[in-house]
């Protein structure tokens, strides 16, 4: 080729490249960046003030050093507190009575002063003593009242949770140096190198605190690295020093000390074990991808900016507005939930969640776990960017003290966010008796949520919000089940997992509280169900037809709306509001649709069960009382026999017509876990929880309003944009989201 042809061909191929460099530049810089406004529904935000907010920072100090001041006894630091100090457990907000509440947001009258809970645990006692507080006013408490004998019937010292200094006095005091070389050639590790367990109840009676402790492999994911190794400790007194080792578990063999066990092993009596792990072997329990990143996940974002308000703790969406807290022991909460400007919930709440284990080992043979003992919301953690939350949620930080002189900050622990299910909200096609025409909605919906670590397991905790004025309330587990050493009969307790691992059978029951208020708080609970009648076919008299009728009733008493575990429910359960009919002359009402899966509870007769006794019910109705706040404590866990707080006391014969009214829901699936879950549980499928759904509470759908209705009809062009927003789509969706930096850990 001649050189002279060659540059010019050179020459013109750069001219090219610059040409498409400066026309892809170009093109590039007519998309905008998407809106970053906030659209606000026309009910704007409720003020509430701060009726509902967590404590700050400032607060939680401020009420940690009125009571060193004021309690006149010396406050050791909660972790660094022996049984035999006084110390400061938990703080947190006390929320005010709801008839005060109500008369401020309703009546305009004076806010109700804003007031801590306080948790103060008194070892240095002559009895020692569990006293709550109410410490108030904030942001300047001036007082301090106790409402122990107020809110629990047995609160025994020993019902006192663990604290973190707790565990780590009772694993240094086991004497596991005696067994180094046992352990070693065992498990190839020293007591060090393990990591242990915690398991409850402890012991058979109120007053005892024996707790079988089983040791673990200390990997990524060690609840899936069981090692057959575990010790029953006493750590009921307040003297330390009378702390002991009661037994000692040991390749499904029992013993009495560390001693027993060692001196036995030494003389060759005991039968021996060696689960081995070489530094190369794999994880199979990692979390750690096993395959290289290659293509993105789909991403969700706003083009017209959010469309949902945040203010403090008050959240506005469309017709929607509440207010949220985070418990530092029961996780997410919501308050003063409206719709289209009236007040549909008071309260949703998560009360208790709770695991009920089987196995052979001694620590999952008895295992009842309450996880509001351990702090749901204390256990709250960073959510992710991406994958717990769309890449573009709102994110919140929360304030918690407990076991702590320092209020803890959990960074981006709650994330709200507007979602498109990309699923119809409701949809019709229509082409049989006319022109054919297409009537379409998205669901799309608020979503609210945060995320527990509760040792092994996750929990994804969701309030999400549909603009048909429905509340979905979800709870999906994920994480680790928990495992044992595979020992000969292990197999009635579960299935292998891996070589000598046993995935152990276990329930998973949540228990919520719902508070509605529809058209007010003078409300009534009404059943429907399905009855078929026999009737005479009019136009041929000698035939009969079975015909399903609706059979409605009204139900008096709590006992009555208390419907048993197992036992058949009415096919509709919902309050309503006898004095208040909506257009076509129906009580306004709104259902309660649980969606669980219904495991077998525990049974009545076993002792410890009176600490879990909202289990004997899939839903309880009950007259709303201040006393009646709970239905689970933090001390249940550690005196089941005895609990501070008996659901069972909650239902007796009291009028539920006409009264303000709660519902409380239990909703749980068993887990006997298998081979995918390795290395830990999905959430698909295992989501638990209930819908409250309106009934007769309008005269139509109020979705009929949404922005979102597209509408196409044969005599109208299908591009055109304003019956079908989708049309419009290239158009609005062609700017660039806003994407903050991924960050995690740090600010």
């Amino acid at each position: 080729m001649n050189l002279k042809v060659l540059f010019v061909l050179l020459a013109v191929a750069l001219v090219a490249i610059i040409a498409l460099n400066w026309i892809l530049l170009v093109g590039f810089s007519k998309s905008p960046n998407c809106a970053n406004r906030v659209h606000l529904s026309e009910h704007g935000v409720v003020h509430r003030n701060d009726v509902f907010a967590d404590l700050k920072q400032e607060e939680l100090t401020s009420i940690l050093m009125y009571l060193k001041q004021k309690l006149g006894v010396k406050l050791v630091n909660c972790n660094k507190a022996l049984p035999s100090d006084n110390s400061v457990y938990m703080i947190e907000l006390q929320i005010p009575r709801k008839r005060d509440v109500l008369k401020f947001l309703d009546e305009g009258e004076n806010q109700p002063r804003r007031e801590a809970r306080a948790v103060v645990i008194f070892g240095a006692q002559t009895v020692p003593n569990i006293t709550e507080y109410i410490v108030g006013p904030l942001p300047n408490p001036a007082y301090h009242k106790d409402v122990t004998s107020q809110r629990y019937q047995n609160l025994s010292f020993n019902s006192r949770p663990l604290t973190l200094f707790e565990y780590e006095q009772v694993v240094s005091r086991m004497g596991l140096e005696k067994a180094s070389r046992l352990l070693r050639e065992s498990f190839g590790s020293d007591g060090e190198a393990l990591i242990h367990l915690d398991s409850a109840p402890r012991g058979f009676k109120p007053g005892d605190r024996e707790t079988w402790f089983p040791f673990l492999r200390n990997l990524s994911g060690p609840f899936m690295h069981p090692l057959g190794f575990e010790v029953l400790f006493d750590h009921s007194s307040t003297n330390i020093s009378e702390w002991a080792v009661k037994k000692v578990f040991y390749n499904n063999q029992y013993f009495d000390s560390i001693d027993e066990l060692v001196g036995q092993y030494d003389r060759g009596s005991v039968r021996k074990m060696k689960l081995h792990r070489e530094e190369s072997d794999p994880n199979y329990a990692s979390l750690e991808p096993r395959t290289e990143y290659e293509t993105v996940a789909p991403l969700q974002y706003e083009p017209k900016g959010q469309r949902y308000y945040v203010e403090g703790n008050d959240v506005s969406y469309f017709e929607w507005n509440f207010s949220f807290r985070h418990s530092t022991v029961n996780g997410l909460q919501l308050f003063d939930i409206r719709f289209q400007g009236e007040r549909i919930v008071y309260e949703l709440s998560v009360q208790e969640l709770n695991s009920v284990y089987g196995g052979v080992t001694p620590s999952l043979m008895r295992t009842k776990f309450l996880d509001g003992h351990y702090g749901i919301g204390l256990c709250a953690n960073e959510l992710v960017r991406g994958v717990d939350c769309p890449y573009t949620a709102t994110f919140m930080d929360t304030f918690h003290l407990m076991q702590s002189e320092e209020p803890h900050r959990i960074r981006n622990s709650i994330c709200i966010f507007e979602q498109n299910r990309e699923m119809p909200l409701r949809r019709h096609y229509s082409s049989w008796y006319s022109a054919p025409s297409y009537g379409g909605l998205s669901d799309c919906v608020l979503i609210i949520r945060s995320i527990s670590t509760m040792g092994n397991y996750d929990f994804v905790f969701d309030y999400i919000f549909h603009n048909n004025g429905v509340i979905e309330t979800k709870v999906h587990p994920t994480g680790y089940a928990l495992t044992s050493v595979l020992f000969d009969d292990g197999l009635t307790y579960g299935a292998k997992l891996q070589e000598n691992v046993l995935g152990n059978i276990h329930t998973h029951f949540a228990h919520f509280k719902a508070d509605l208020d529809v058209a007010g708080t003078r409300n009534s609970f009404e059943t429907k169900d399905v009855k078929y009648e026999l009737k005479s076919v009019p136009w041929k008299s000698d035939q009969k037809v079975h015909v399903p009728t609706v059979k409605e009733k009204i139900l008096n008493t709590e006992s009555e709306a208390a419907f048993k575990a197992g036992a058949k429910l009415p096919k509709y359960l919902s309050f309503v509001n006898l004095e208040h009919r909506n257009k076509w002359d129906h009580y306004q009402g709104y259902r309660i649709q649980v969606v669980s899966f219904n495991p077998d509870s525990v049974p009545e007769e076993i002792p410890e069960e009176k600490a879990i006794s909202w289990q004997r019910y899939q839903l309880a109705v009950t007259k709303y009382k201040d006393e009646e706040q709970r239905s689970s404590s933090i001390y249940n866990q550690n005196n089941p026999w005895e609990p501070a707080v008996y659901f069972e006391d909650f239902i007796n014969e009291e009028n539920i017509k006409n009264e303000d009214l709660v519902a409380w829901i239990t909703a749980g699936f068993l887990h006997i876990p298998h081979a995918e879950d390795v290395p830990n549980t999905a959430t698909a499928g295992n989501g638990v929880g209930f819908f409250l759904k309106p009934v007769n509470y309008f005269k139509n759908d109020p979705s009929v309003y949404s922005q979102e209705a597209v509408y196409i009809h044969s005599s109208q062009k299908a591009e055109g944009c304003e019956n079908n927003p989708m049309a419009c789509t290239p158009e609005y969706a062609s700017c660039i989201p806003h994407l903050p930096a991924f960050t995690y850990g740090k600010d």
